[in-house]
């Protein structure tokens, strides 16, 4: 078997997008010569410098994430600001996450993500 390596990321004056598409990639493993979609051979990724991390625009007051309960009326909104103070790396791992690929190899590559 394949051995992961471990890629280390400075996230300091860079975009989230940006960011966590290059990201997602190294967890997918896209960029291996050997790639297939139906196996997980992505690496580990560490991403460091995340409080400089930015945002264009507007997006820093403007951006608010959603999630429903799943009760009537159980829609909650967090805004950016407050997301950012609770968990620093938490808007950048929902980034990811949302551009990983929508099936059962997407929770194994979220793990090997570590946000420091």
């Amino acid at each position: 078997m394949e051995e992961r390596k471990v890629h280390t990321i400075d996230a300091s004056k860079k975009p989230l997008g940006r960011l966590a598409s290059q990201i997602a990639v190294l967890l997918m493993g896209k960029h291996k010569e050997d790639y297939v979609p139906n196996r997980d051979k992505g690496d580990f990724v560490k991403v460091q410098n995340i409080e400089s991390m930015t945002l264009t625009g507007k997006k820093e007051e403007d951006k608010i994430y959603y999630h429903h309960t799943g009760y009537p009326g159980g829609l909650k909104k967090t805004p950016y600001n407050k997301l950012i103070e609770k968990d620093s790396g938490a808007a950048l791992k929902k980034a990811v996450y949302g551009m990983l690929p929508k099936n059962k190899l997407r929770k194994e590559r979220i793990k090997r993500l570590k946000i420091e």
